[in-house]
């Protein structure tokens, strides 16, 4: 990994976190409506943001999550996982808005996780949780799609890392 890489990376995952720590008490809840996520849609312009992204989950959810080590798991899991479809997809999904689509989907679905790991340490209803954080990661990824592009016209993601 180049010097520009690393220092991406350092930066996307700072980022990541300055947004989560500004809504940081609607970031852990059932509801999950955490801003930075639409930071995920930066490997659709260059599968290299991967590592700025995990980073960031992962420093946010040491910081902040009340859940503990576990969350370290799941989360970094969750958004590993997710982030490795959408970059696999990209051979067959042509197109920006199709890619980001597709994105916002694959992260909707795979709230499982995190709903199997609210099951687990709060004992939240599995498919109650499921919905609620899978709607509201729908809406902030969704809304992050617009957001995305706008910042991609102004900085060129995929030349910036």
């Amino acid at each position: 990994m180049n010097i520009k890489t690393m220092a991406t990376s350092g930066i996307i995952a700072a980022l990541y976190v300055a947004v989560t720590f500004l809504i940081a008490p609607f970031g852990f809840t059932n509801i999950q409506f955490r801003l930075s996520e639409m930071f995920n849609h930066l490997v659709v312009f260059n599968k290299k943001y991967i590592v700025g992204v995990v980073l960031g989950v992962f420093i946010a959810n040491m910081l902040f999550s009340e859940l503990g080590p576990i969350d370290l798991v799941f989360g970094v899991g969750h958004s590993l996982l997710a982030l490795s479809i959408t970059i696999l997809s990209a051979k067959w999904i042509k197109g920006l808005y199709l890619r980001m689509f597709f994105n916002t989907l694959v992260f909707t679905f795979t709230m499982f996780i995190i709903a199997w790991e609210l099951n687990i340490v709060m004992e939240w209803p599995f498919l109650l949780t499921w919905f609620f954080i899978a709607v509201s990661e729908f809406v902030v990824m969704a809304v992050g799609i617009p957001i995305m592009v706008a910042l991609n016209k102004r900085l060129n993601f995929s030349k910036l890392i």
